[in-house]
């Protein structure tokens, strides 16, 4: 099964315990969890009072449930949550699992792969580009360099076209 994310996905449960969670309905202005699709995983969060957890879980149409597989960090020392009363559960994007852009444009991630196989670049650098200090670049080639644009490859970094 897939790892889904989606936006604006959210419901209420009135789920007690550790366990399994099963969703109670949309909250308004928020979509179901059906939009994950049967059987896929997808990160989650809950809150129920002041207490919190943030997992990889699986959707179950069947029942309407979500599993919470794996505990990611929790405001119970990265346990699961003991839920009681109505409580929240919505996906969300972990920071820690996330890749992410700095004002740079520059995207950081732990690691970076291709389900395919295949990564890809541009021919042309079309726009000025300065290699982090301290960092390595890579294009497979050939590459041009359009006219009134540079790349800038600081002390200490290297940038090779293979």
């Amino acid at each position: 099964m897939a790892l889904v994310v989606k936006d604006r996905v959210q419901e209420t449960t009135t789920t007690t315990g550790t366990g399994t969670v099963t969703l109670a309905g949309a909250v308004t202005g928020f979509q179901t969890f059906a939009a994950i699709g049967d059987g896929n995983t997808c990160y989650y969060a809950i809150t129920s009072g002041n207490d919190w957890e943030v997992g990889l879980g699986t959707y179950t149409s069947s029942g309407t449930t979500l599993s919470r597989d794996t505990i990611l960090e929790s405001s119970n020392a990265g346990s699961a949550i003991t839920l009681s009363g109505t409580s929240n559960v919505f996906v969300t994007y972990p920071a820690e699992k996330s890749g992410h852009k700095d004002a740079t444009d520059t995207i950081y991630s732990e690691q970076v792969g291709a389900s395919n196989g295949i990564f890809v670049n541009a021919t042309t650098v079309s726009a000025n580009f300065t290699v982090p200090n301290n960092y390595h670049a890579l294009s497979v080639g050939p590459v041009t360099v359009n006219g009134g644009v540079s790349v800038t490859v600081p002390s200490g970094s290297n940038w090779k076209v293979i």
